[in-house]
């Protein structure tokens, strides 16, 4: 007995397209997921921060340094409190300038100085 071949032939059906709002949902949960992943940006403030502002707030961040406010950490040497005095000052500043790699015993970084400041009056 011969079997005959059964040759089907099937209507092609394209994958259903998105219709505009499932776009834009898909768009504004990516973007979400994006700027979720950004690190948070020092905002500008209105001034510029003055050289008098700044030593200010750092007599008071040595301060509560003294006080015991930031650990015993923080009075263990003279860099231990530089370090922990500028974290006070601006943790935001201190995370992109010294956190990688903070002052050691000693170290006068003039430059990381300078950038330090800088984000500080921006």
């Amino acid at each position: 007995m011969k079997r005959g071949r059964c040759i089907a032939f099937y209507r092609y059906r394209p994958p259903p397209s998105l219709n505009n709002s499932s776009l834009l949902f898909f768009f504004l949960v990516l973007l979400v997921l994006l700027l979720s992943t950004i690190p948070p940006v020092v905002s500008k403030s209105p001034r510029p921060i003055t050289d008098t502002e700044i030593s200010e707030r750092k007599n008071e961040c040595y301060a509560d340094i003294e006080s015991g406010l930031w650990g015993q950490q923080c009075k263990s040497s003279m860099t231990a409190k530089e370090n922990c005095a500028l974290r006070c000052l601006s943790s935001p500043c201190y995370e992109l300038v010294y956190e990688s790699d903070p002052l050691e015993e000693g170290e006068k970084d003039l430059i990381r100085s300078q950038e330090y400041k800088y984000c500080m009056y921006k």
